[in-house]
């Protein structure tokens, strides 16, 4: 049987990555592809797959893409995961998936975390993102941040968490992120993000303890982005405490660019600050 959850997939040209995320979802009983005017053959694919393609068209105001689905999509069912064009549900977490829902869910919502694929392996060390993707959609809504004036943002909510009514859990299994565009794209996106939580951190409302984290997330998250130097402590974290190096040339360059990025958080938020 299929397992009762609706998987959302958003996506804009990603005819190079949609047929394998499509190809790893195939056990759940719905799968909606949200899409923002492709101009590649992502929704042929999508169609072809077996997927309901939905256009969706921003309107430079919230809600932004994510909680617009929650909003308009006509979903089956109550529980829904989000799951990225150039990641994959591993067959072990949806395996994982189909327990939770035979048994009944023991919470509101599930964070999980991601393997990376990075030059061409999978980083086993390092530093590793989380992200609270499964969960009751009656229960769960996207906040409206105030960075609709961060220019170089775009339609899906930034890397902040869903707020759920209820307690939130970890699951066991992760999620792969393997995306088949070029680094320049990989950098492409971490210049984007930069700029939208350096114009957060301007205004002091990067981090809000209303989204739901499990444990002390929120507490560490908020710590970290008050500490100096944090370019330097993001390699050091990801390379050294985490073990990164035993991921060789792929590691260091993981850590390294990971530094990179939040050294653009600071010379951009420095920027925001003179021109004030």
């Amino acid at each position: 049987m299929k397992i009762p959850i609706s998987v959302i997939v958003m996506t804009k040209n990603e005819e190079r990555n949609i047929a394998k995320c499509l190809r790893s979802v195939t056990d759940f009983d719905e799968i909606f592809v949200v899409d923002s005017s492709s101009t590649d053959c992502t929704c042929t694919i999508a169609k072809e797959m077996g997927s309901r393609v939905v256009p969706f068209h921003w309107n430079g105001r919230y809600p932004k893409k994510k909680q617009w689905c929650l909003d308009n999509l006509p979903f089956t069912h109550n529980w829904v995961l989000y799951v990225d064009a150039d990641e994959e549900v591993t067959p072990r977490l949806a395996e994982e998936l189909r327990m939770i829902m035979a048994t009944g869910p023991a919470h509101a919502g599930y964070v999980v975390g991601y393997d990376y694929v990075f030059l061409g392996h999978v980083l086993k060390h390092g530093h590793r993102v989380y992200k609270l993707v499964l969960f009751d959609r009656r229960k769960g809504r996207f906040f409206d941040y105030d960075d609709l004036d961060a220019v170089n943002m775009w339609e899906v909510e930034g890397h902040y968490q869903p707020k759920v009514e209820g307690s939130v859990g970890m699951l066991w299994n992760r999620m792969l992120h393997n995306d088949h565009v070029s680094l320049f794209h990989y950098f492409e996106r971490h210049n984007r993000y930069s700029d939208w939580e350096a114009v957060l951190q301007a205004k002091g409302s990067l981090s809000r303890s209303e989204e739901s984290q499990p444990g002390m997330r929120h507490v560490f998250k908020r710590m970290f982005a008050a500490l100096p130097c944090r370019g330097l402590i993001a390699f050091t974290h990801s390379f050294v405490l985490k073990l990164g190096f035993l991921d060789g040339r792929g590691g260091f360059h993981f850590a390294l660019a990971r530094a990179f990025y939040y050294w653009q958080i600071s010379i951009k938020l420095h920027e925001i600050k003179v021109k004030q």
